[in-house]
């Protein structure tokens, strides 16, 4: 096979050089889901979750954004759900008085 190798191309080389990383990435990542399926199972058996064990968080779900609650006054479309860090718009309604209850949808 080495003499094989020596009649190819540099682009030919290259080409399966290419072949071979896609092989392995390919044949790491089935391996690894497979150590997860088995240890997931393993742990099934025991009456608990990999993630209980693990201390880990379970895979996130994708959660909705909350609903508005607070619209900007000079302009409805900028809105704010009441969580995180407060919009600029927010802050300086704040600083000239305004009351987050005045900004309530």
């Amino acid at each position: 096979m080495a003499k094989a190798l020596e009649k190819m191309s540099l682009e030919e080389l290259q080409a399966h050089q290419k072949e071979v990383e896609a092989a392995l990435k390919g044949y790491e990542k089935k391996r690894k889901a497979d150590a997860l399926a088995a240890v997931r199972a393993t742990a099934r058996e025991f009456g608990f979750t990999l993630e209980e064990l693990t201390g880990g968080k379970a895979p996130a779900k994708s959660g909705t954004k909350g609903a508005p609650k607070y619209a900007n006054p000079a302009d409805p479309s900028q809105t704010w759900t009441g969580r995180g860090r407060q919009p600029n718009w927010v802050k300086e309604a704040l600083a000239k008085g305004k009351s987050l209850e005045s900004m309530a949808i």
